[in-house]
């Protein structure tokens, strides 16, 4: 008994857990990590606090940031006015694209470049959101295929797949009980 006893108390001893002690060495503990990551985050957002609250807006600021909401529609606006002011006065148009088919290839590039840097991430957003939208609706193309056969299909007083009739059904008032209501309303032809 003496022999066990001096082993608990070389692991265990004075308030100690030497395996606990070992173990530490070679993993962190969970809960000290998520203290300590939770201390980092708070640390982290009070910086972002402190800097973002202490900030005031120049009026060149808010003059910039004007100027920089204006490219967009600039550009949708200018090509529109290019197409009404080819509409309205031709002459006019044609001498100005004149001057456009001067302007040398490479500046062209440059010019290509410098837009697609400016929207380029807005148009890569709305192109994953495009390519979603498109695979969400070929998922539904079978359901619509479907449905628009059975359309057909009642149409014309055929079957609609379970031995019932398009024309038994609506004789029978099965889809629509307001349209039932409404025939029991009208007075009998004869």
């Amino acid at each position: 008994m003496g022999l066990i006893e001096k082993g608990f108390d070389v692991l265990f001893g004075d308030q100690r857990n030497l395996i606990r002690e070992t173990a530490g060495i070679f993993m962190e503990p969970a809960d000290e990590g998520a203290e300590r990551d939770a201390v980092i985050r708070d640390a982290a957002l009070t910086q972002y606090k402190e800097e973002f609250s202490q900030v005031r807006e120049s009026r060149f600021d808010i003059f910039m940031n004007g100027v920089n909401r204006l490219p967009r529609p600039m550009l949708a606006l200018g090509t529109l006015g290019l197409f009404v002011s080819a509409m309205v006065a031709p002459l006019w148009f044609a001498e100005r694209m004149q001057g456009i088919a001067l302007v040398p290839e490479p500046l062209w590039w440059l010019m290509g470049a410098i837009i697609s840097f400016y929207f380029g991430a807005r148009h890569q957003v709305k192109g994953q959101a495009f390519q979603a939208s498109v695979v969400h609706n070929l998922a539904l193309a079978p359901l619509v295929a479907e449905n628009v056969k059975a359309l057909k299909n009642l149409r014309a007083g055929g079957d609609l797949g379970d031995g019932a009739t398009g024309s038994a059904l609506l004789a029978k008032g099965d889809l629509n009980r307001a349209l039932e209501d409404w025939r029991k309303s009208r007075p009998v032809e004869p």
